[in-house]
């Protein structure tokens, strides 16, 4: 079966101080659940916010991105094995604003998967559509792109240990959510091409989580969804009282 996870992405939010009383905040109130929890800080808190989870068994740490080098003269660059070499666990890859912003493309975001994998950070690796190929009807052919691309390389102990974000890039940040129905659409067809690659079993231990403006106003439904296991949240994960509420709601 796979996992329940709610993971906070805090992008690029919130000083020091700031970013510690967040998580002590959210750390106090946690409600007793398996669900896994995790935090996505700027590279900056990392160590100390790994710290400061070190005895929540169900709480983790991910980076918000890695590089697809090990190391060397790339300045400004931080490395899968820097990140695990702070406690971080988790690590996303392929966000839609790397892709849009930055020109991150399946050829480098694979590479960024292989580092993850090499040193032990599971990978959050998001898909989705903007507005125009979802218009256009070319979303199902943009996600399995995106998933088969990066992915469908990796062995099958190695894809087990990936988990899957699909953001529909016209709902992050827009205040606008998929439907229940429509998010539901395209977990089930990710679902569907794991399982055509990999088989049942491993398409069913793989947690795929929805990640665009999911919020305490609108999880319920989305929760609900077969397919849906979570989510990948942005603009929630700031305020102390909807994460938590959201891991509850997941729980």
């Amino acid at each position: 079966m796979s996992e329940k996870i709610i993971a906070g992405n805090w992008k690029m939010n919130k000083n020091r101080n700031e970013a510690l009383d967040l998580v002590s905040s959210v750390l106090q109130d946690l409600p007793d659940t398996s669900t896994k929890v995790v935090f996505a800080p700027p590279y900056l808190y990392l160590e100390e916010v790994a710290r400061m989870c070190a005895d929540f068994s169900n709480v983790k740490v991910a980076a918000q991105n890695c590089s697809h080098y090990d190391k060397g003269a790339y300045t400004g660059e931080i490395s899968a094995q820097m990140i695990a070499s702070v406690n971080a666990d988790m690590v996303i890859i392929g966000h839609s604003e790397r892709r849009e912003y930055f020109g991150e493309e399946e050829l480098i975001l694979s590479e960024k998967v292989n580092k993850a994998l090499k040193y032990n950070l599971q990978p959050i690796y998001c898909v989705g559509e903007s507005l125009d190929q979802r218009k256009a009807e070319e979303h199902f052919d943009i996600i399995e792109n995106q998933i088969a691309k990066a992915l469908f390389h990796l062995d099958e102990e190695s894809m087990k240990k990936v988990v899957i974000a699909y953001e529909p890039v016209w709902a992050i940040g827009t205040g606008e959510t998929a439907t229940p129905e429509q998010a539901q659409e395209i977990h089930a067809f990710i679902r569907k091409l794991l399982t055509d690659q990999y088989g049942e079993e491993i398409a069913k231990s793989i947690s795929i989580l929805y990640g665009g403006s999911c919020k305490p106003a609108n999880a319920e439904g989305l929760f609900a969804q077969p397919d849906i296991d979570g989510g990948l949240i942005g603009g929630a994960s700031l305020v102390a009282e909807d994460f938590v509420k959201l891991i509850e709601m997941r729980s």
